[in-house]
């Protein structure tokens, strides 16, 4: 990757979607709205769910941003809204958990939405799944259930040919991620939350920006394409819809640092 930075309409003319120049700083983008995922992005993977913690250099940088851009930041996740509090330590209002099925507005009001009768159907089978695999973990959210295999990669197959299986069955949406497979509740995504927190002050008329690491994330990207922003793809480069690369979250957390510079 350069060192320059040039800015976005001559970078986004002259790369198309190469993930392997660096974005922008955030002081040369025109009113930028940043939306950003936490595992992989903010925070470094771990072995567990519960195993990521805060960090007072994270929460400092969100704070600052979000200052900065008069709250035109938001977390889109797919931990639940109550993970994202407790590791961020409600940095941010703005959130949305669970791939968009839990959102909060600006204002501090909370969507929902109502769980599928399979996800229950979800649980059950991953936990007798997890009961004969030892290091696979189950993340029941209510509107979705996840089948973590970071500590049993061996397993991967089996995860996911008993999710493909299930969501045949249930109805439910199939969801990859980072060494977990996750059956959902139909109906968002992590682009449909981003689209529709654009729709709303104070992201409403701002250039969106989508920071995130994995296939969930690819929504965000087109989304934000699709209103006129980009997307940054967070670790090794692979056939991405964003625009942008950073090597990891140290880099993240350097590039959002980078607010209070002048040209």
């Amino acid at each position: 990757m350069g060192t320059s930075h040039p800015t976005v309409d001559a970078a986004a003319a002259a790369v198309e979607n190469s993930p392997h120049l660096l974005p922008p700083p955030p002081f040369r983008i025109r009113r930028p709205a940043l939306f950003l995922d936490l595992d992989g992005v903010l925070a470094p993977l771990a072995e567990t769910p519960e195993a990521v913690v805060p960090h007072p250099r994270r929460t400092a940088a969100l704070k600052a941003v979000a200052d900065r851009f008069d709250g035109r930041v938001a977390i889109v996740s797919g931990r639940t809204l109550a993970e994202v509090d407790r590791i961020s330590e409600s940095a941010l209002t703005a959130a949305s958990g669970v791939h968009g099925l839990e959102r909060r507005r600006p204002d501090g009001s909370v969507d929902r939405a109502e769980p599928a009768e399979g996800v229950r159907v979800a649980v059950e089978a991953f936990e007798a799944f997890a009961a004969r695999v030892p290091g696979v973990i189950v993340e029941d959210k209510a509107v979705s259930a996840g089948l973590h295999f970071r500590q049993a990669p061996h397993a991967a197959a089996a995860a996911t040919a008993l999710a493909r299986c299930l969501a045949t069955d249930t109805g439910l949406v199939m969801q990859p991620g980072n060494a977990v497979i996750e059956l959902k509740t139909p109906g968002t995504d992590k682009g449909t939350a981003l689209t529709t927190f654009m729709q709303e002050p104070p992201f409403a008329g701002a250039r969106p920006i989508m920071v995130g690491d994995d296939l969930t994330d690819e929504y965000g990207f087109r989304a934000a394409e699709a209103l006129g922003g980009f997307g940054i793809l967070v670790g090794p480069p692979r056939d991405t819809a964003a625009r942008f690369g950073l090597s990891g979250v140290d880099e993240v957390l350097d590039w959002l640092e980078r607010l209070e510079e002048t040209e």
